[in-house]
Protein backbone atom coordinates (compact mmCIF):
# COMPACT_ATOMS: atom_id res chain seq x y z
CA UNK A 1 0.00 0.00 0.00
CA UNK A 2 0.99 3.61 -0.45
CA UNK A 3 1.05 6.35 -3.06
CA UNK A 4 4.31 5.18 -4.66
CA UNK A 5 2.85 1.73 -5.41
CA UNK A 6 -0.27 3.26 -6.91
CA UNK A 7 1.67 5.72 -9.06
CA UNK A 8 3.79 2.96 -10.57
CA UNK A 9 0.74 0.82 -11.32
CA UNK A 10 -1.21 3.74 -12.78
CA UNK A 11 1.73 4.76 -14.99
CA UNK A 12 2.08 1.19 -16.26
CA UNK A 13 -1.63 1.04 -17.04
CA UNK A 14 -1.53 4.43 -18.80
CA UNK A 15 1.22 3.17 -21.09
CA UNK A 16 -0.81 0.06 -21.88
CA UNK A 17 -3.91 2.08 -22.68
CA UNK A 18 -1.89 4.35 -24.96
CA UNK A 19 -0.61 1.32 -26.85
CA UNK A 20 3.01 1.89 -25.89
CA UNK A 21 3.64 -1.71 -24.88
CA UNK A 22 5.41 -0.43 -21.76
CA UNK A 23 4.70 1.98 -18.86
CA UNK A 24 4.25 5.62 -19.76
CA UNK A 25 7.76 7.11 -19.33
CA UNK A 26 8.34 9.07 -16.15
CA UNK A 27 9.67 11.99 -18.16
CA UNK A 28 6.37 12.27 -20.07
CA UNK A 29 4.30 12.22 -16.88
CA UNK A 30 6.51 14.90 -15.39
CA UNK A 31 6.27 17.02 -18.54
CA UNK A 32 2.46 16.88 -18.51
CA UNK A 33 2.47 18.01 -14.87
CA UNK A 34 5.00 20.74 -15.57
CA UNK A 35 7.60 19.35 -13.17
CA UNK A 36 11.01 17.74 -13.54
CA UNK A 37 11.57 14.05 -14.16
CA UNK A 38 13.51 13.87 -10.90
CA UNK A 39 10.52 15.30 -9.03
CA UNK A 40 8.23 12.58 -10.37
CA UNK A 41 10.84 9.85 -9.92
CA UNK A 42 11.09 10.81 -6.25
CA UNK A 43 7.30 10.47 -5.91
CA UNK A 44 7.48 6.88 -7.12
CA UNK A 45 10.30 6.25 -4.67
CA UNK A 46 8.13 7.27 -1.74
CA UNK A 47 8.69 11.01 -1.36
CA UNK A 48 5.65 12.66 0.19
CA UNK A 49 5.72 16.39 -0.53
CA UNK A 50 2.59 18.45 0.00
CA UNK A 51 1.07 18.95 -3.44
CA UNK A 52 -1.40 21.65 -4.41
CA UNK A 53 -4.69 21.00 -6.18
CA UNK A 54 -3.39 22.18 -9.57
CA UNK A 55 -0.44 19.80 -9.50
CA UNK A 56 -2.58 16.87 -8.37
CA UNK A 57 -5.17 17.55 -11.06
CA UNK A 58 -2.45 17.63 -13.72
CA UNK A 59 -0.94 14.41 -12.36
CA UNK A 60 -4.34 12.69 -12.37
CA UNK A 61 -4.86 13.77 -15.99
CA UNK A 62 -1.41 12.58 -17.02
CA UNK A 63 -2.05 9.14 -15.52
CA UNK A 64 -5.61 8.92 -16.93
CA UNK A 65 -7.22 8.35 -13.52
CA UNK A 66 -10.91 7.76 -12.93
CA UNK A 67 -12.90 9.70 -10.31
CA UNK A 68 -12.24 7.25 -7.45
CA UNK A 69 -8.55 7.04 -8.31
CA UNK A 70 -8.34 10.85 -8.37
CA UNK A 71 -9.92 10.95 -4.91
CA UNK A 72 -7.38 8.39 -3.68
CA UNK A 73 -4.52 10.46 -5.11
CA UNK A 74 -5.77 13.56 -3.29
CA UNK A 75 -6.18 11.63 -0.03
CA UNK A 76 -2.61 10.38 -0.12
CA UNK A 77 -0.86 13.42 -1.54
CA UNK A 78 -2.84 16.27 0.00
CA UNK A 79 -3.56 14.64 3.34
CA UNK A 80 -7.26 15.37 3.02
CA UNK A 81 -9.81 13.25 4.81
CA UNK A 82 -13.48 13.71 3.89
CA UNK A 83 -14.46 12.32 7.30
CA UNK A 84 -12.59 12.39 10.62
CA UNK A 85 -11.19 8.99 11.57
CA UNK A 86 -13.12 8.64 14.80
CA UNK A 87 -15.03 5.72 16.24
CA UNK A 88 -18.80 6.22 15.89
CA UNK A 89 -19.32 4.32 19.13
CA UNK A 90 -17.70 6.98 21.31
CA UNK A 91 -20.71 8.71 22.82
CA UNK A 92 -22.69 8.95 19.58
CA UNK A 93 -26.43 8.26 19.73
CA UNK A 94 -27.30 6.10 16.74
CA UNK A 95 -31.00 5.82 17.59
CA UNK A 96 -32.19 8.20 14.83
CA UNK A 97 -30.32 6.25 12.16
CA UNK A 98 -31.58 2.91 13.45
CA UNK A 99 -35.13 4.25 13.34
CA UNK A 100 -34.55 5.25 9.76
CA UNK A 101 -33.63 1.67 8.94
CA UNK A 102 -36.87 0.43 10.48
CA UNK A 103 -38.86 2.76 8.21
CA UNK A 104 -37.80 0.48 5.34
CA UNK A 105 -39.90 -2.58 6.23
CA UNK A 106 -39.57 -4.80 3.15
CA UNK A 107 -36.11 -4.16 1.70
CA UNK A 108 -32.82 -4.85 3.53
CA UNK A 109 -31.12 -1.83 5.07
CA UNK A 110 -28.09 -1.61 7.34
CA UNK A 111 -25.72 0.83 9.01
CA UNK A 112 -21.93 0.46 9.00
CA UNK A 113 -18.99 2.51 10.26
CA UNK A 114 -15.79 3.43 8.45
CA UNK A 115 -14.46 -0.12 8.92
CA UNK A 116 -17.75 -1.75 7.79
CA UNK A 117 -18.73 -2.95 11.25
CA UNK A 118 -22.51 -3.49 11.23
CA UNK A 119 -23.98 -1.05 13.76
CA UNK A 120 -27.63 -1.54 12.91
CA UNK A 121 -30.00 -3.31 10.51
CA UNK A 122 -33.69 -3.76 9.88
CA UNK A 123 -35.68 -7.01 10.04
CA UNK A 124 -35.50 -7.54 6.28
CA UNK A 125 -31.71 -7.46 6.40
CA UNK A 126 -31.68 -10.08 9.16
CA UNK A 127 -34.06 -12.28 7.15
CA UNK A 128 -31.91 -12.10 4.03
CA UNK A 129 -28.55 -12.24 5.82
CA UNK A 130 -28.81 -13.76 9.33
CA UNK A 131 -25.07 -13.26 9.92
CA UNK A 132 -25.68 -9.53 10.63
CA UNK A 133 -27.16 -10.55 13.99
CA UNK A 134 -23.89 -12.07 15.18
CA UNK A 135 -21.96 -9.80 17.58
CA UNK A 136 -19.05 -8.16 15.78
CA UNK A 137 -20.59 -8.65 12.32
CA UNK A 138 -18.52 -6.98 9.61
CA UNK A 139 -19.60 -6.63 5.98
CA UNK A 140 -16.13 -6.75 4.39
CA UNK A 141 -14.97 -9.72 6.46
CA UNK A 142 -18.11 -11.67 5.61
CA UNK A 143 -18.04 -10.80 1.90
CA UNK A 144 -14.38 -11.70 1.47
CA UNK A 145 -13.92 -14.68 3.76
CA UNK A 146 -17.25 -16.40 4.50
CA UNK A 147 -17.96 -19.51 2.36
CA UNK A 148 -21.65 -18.60 2.20
CA UNK A 149 -20.77 -15.22 0.68
CA UNK A 150 -19.19 -16.95 -2.31
CA UNK A 151 -22.41 -18.90 -2.80
CA UNK A 152 -24.83 -16.03 -2.23
CA UNK A 153 -22.99 -13.29 -4.15
CA UNK A 154 -23.30 -14.32 -7.79
CA UNK A 155 -20.05 -13.80 -9.71
CA UNK A 156 -18.16 -13.58 -6.41
CA UNK A 157 -14.79 -12.59 -7.95
CA UNK A 158 -16.37 -9.34 -9.13
CA UNK A 159 -17.59 -8.68 -5.58
CA UNK A 160 -14.24 -9.63 -4.10
CA UNK A 161 -12.51 -7.19 -6.41
CA UNK A 162 -14.95 -4.41 -5.48
CA UNK A 163 -14.67 -4.95 -1.72
CA UNK A 164 -10.88 -5.11 -1.81
CA UNK A 165 -10.88 -1.93 -3.91
CA UNK A 166 -13.07 -0.20 -1.31
CA UNK A 167 -10.77 -1.42 1.45
CA UNK A 168 -7.80 0.05 -0.41
CA UNK A 169 -9.61 3.38 -0.73
CA UNK A 170 -10.55 3.37 2.96
CA UNK A 171 -6.93 2.77 3.98
CA UNK A 172 -5.98 5.92 2.09
CA UNK A 173 -8.89 7.79 3.66
CA UNK A 174 -8.13 6.59 7.20
CA UNK A 175 -4.39 5.86 7.35
CA UNK A 176 -3.32 3.85 10.35
CA UNK A 177 -6.83 2.59 11.19
CA UNK A 178 -6.10 -0.72 12.98
CA UNK A 179 -9.44 -2.27 12.08
CA UNK A 180 -8.86 -1.72 8.38
CA UNK A 181 -5.35 -3.14 8.69
CA UNK A 182 -6.73 -6.25 10.38
CA UNK A 183 -9.44 -6.63 7.72
CA UNK A 184 -6.79 -6.55 5.01
CA UNK A 185 -4.58 -9.03 6.86
CA UNK A 186 -7.50 -11.43 7.27
CA UNK A 187 -8.57 -11.08 3.64
CA UNK A 188 -5.10 -11.61 2.20
CA UNK A 189 -4.73 -14.84 4.15
CA UNK A 190 -7.27 -16.23 1.69
CA UNK A 191 -5.65 -17.33 -1.62
CA UNK A 192 -8.53 -16.07 -3.78
CA UNK A 193 -8.42 -12.63 -2.20
CA UNK A 194 -4.64 -12.52 -2.43
CA UNK A 195 -4.82 -13.29 -6.15
CA UNK A 196 -7.30 -10.45 -6.73
CA UNK A 197 -5.24 -8.03 -4.61
CA UNK A 198 -2.00 -8.86 -6.41
CA UNK A 199 -3.63 -8.43 -9.80
CA UNK A 200 -3.45 -4.64 -9.52
CA UNK A 201 -4.22 -1.69 -7.23
CA UNK A 202 -7.87 -0.96 -8.05
CA UNK A 203 -9.66 1.62 -5.87
CA UNK A 204 -13.41 2.21 -5.43
CA UNK A 205 -14.92 4.72 -3.03
CA UNK A 206 -18.28 2.96 -2.57
CA UNK A 207 -20.82 0.67 -4.23
CA UNK A 208 -23.59 3.23 -4.57
CA UNK A 209 -25.71 2.38 -7.60
CA UNK A 210 -24.11 -1.01 -8.20
CA UNK A 211 -26.45 -3.79 -9.32
CA UNK A 212 -25.77 -7.43 -8.60
CA UNK A 213 -27.44 -10.81 -8.32
CA UNK A 214 -28.03 -12.66 -5.07
CA UNK A 215 -28.71 -16.31 -4.37
CA UNK A 216 -30.15 -16.46 -0.86
CA UNK A 217 -32.34 -19.05 0.87
CA UNK A 218 -35.26 -16.62 1.19
CA UNK A 219 -35.81 -16.73 -2.58
CA UNK A 220 -34.57 -20.25 -3.33
CA UNK A 221 -34.45 -21.76 -5.88
CA UNK A 222 -34.43 -18.42 -7.73
CA UNK A 223 -31.94 -15.55 -7.73
CA UNK A 224 -32.79 -11.88 -7.35
CA UNK A 225 -31.22 -8.72 -8.74
CA UNK A 226 -30.73 -5.78 -6.41
CA UNK A 227 -29.28 -2.29 -6.54
CA UNK A 228 -27.34 -0.86 -3.58
CA UNK A 229 -27.94 2.75 -2.54
CA UNK A 230 -25.32 4.12 -0.13
CA UNK A 231 -25.92 7.29 1.89
CA UNK A 232 -23.44 9.17 4.10
CA UNK A 233 -25.36 11.06 6.82
CA UNK A 234 -23.62 14.41 7.27
CA UNK A 235 -24.32 14.52 10.99
CA UNK A 236 -22.58 11.18 11.53
CA UNK A 237 -19.12 11.37 9.94
CA UNK A 238 -17.77 8.08 8.66
CA UNK A 239 -21.05 6.17 8.80
CA UNK A 240 -22.88 4.62 5.85
CA UNK A 241 -26.54 3.78 5.38
CA UNK A 242 -27.02 1.12 2.71
CA UNK A 243 -30.35 0.09 1.19
CA UNK A 244 -30.75 -2.96 -1.05
CA UNK A 245 -33.66 -2.53 -3.45
CA UNK A 246 -35.09 -5.34 -5.56
CA UNK A 247 -35.09 -4.58 -9.25
CA UNK A 248 -38.02 -6.96 -9.65
CA UNK A 249 -39.96 -9.45 -7.59
CA UNK A 250 -38.53 -12.97 -7.22
CA UNK A 251 -41.20 -14.37 -9.56
CA UNK A 252 -39.67 -12.34 -12.36
CA UNK A 253 -36.58 -14.58 -12.31
CA UNK A 254 -38.39 -17.86 -12.90
CA UNK A 255 -38.20 -17.70 -16.69
CA UNK A 256 -34.60 -16.42 -16.59
CA UNK A 257 -33.51 -19.27 -14.34
CA UNK A 258 -35.13 -21.77 -16.68
CA UNK A 259 -33.38 -20.28 -19.70
CA UNK A 260 -30.07 -20.46 -17.85
CA UNK A 261 -30.68 -24.08 -16.93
Amino acid sequence: MGLAVLLRAWRARAGHRLGLGKPLPQVEVAAEVGMSERWYRDLERGATPRLDARTLTALANALRLCADERATLFLYAAGGEPFPAVSPLDGVDLTPLRRLLDLQPTQPAYLTDNAWNVLGHNEAMAEWFPWVQIPGANLIRWALTAPEAREQLADWPRHGRAYLAMLRYAMAQYPGNPQLTELLRTALADPACRLIWDNGPVVIANRDGHTFRLRIPRFAPHSVDVVAQVLNPLGYPGLRLTFLNLLAGPDAYTSTDRRNG
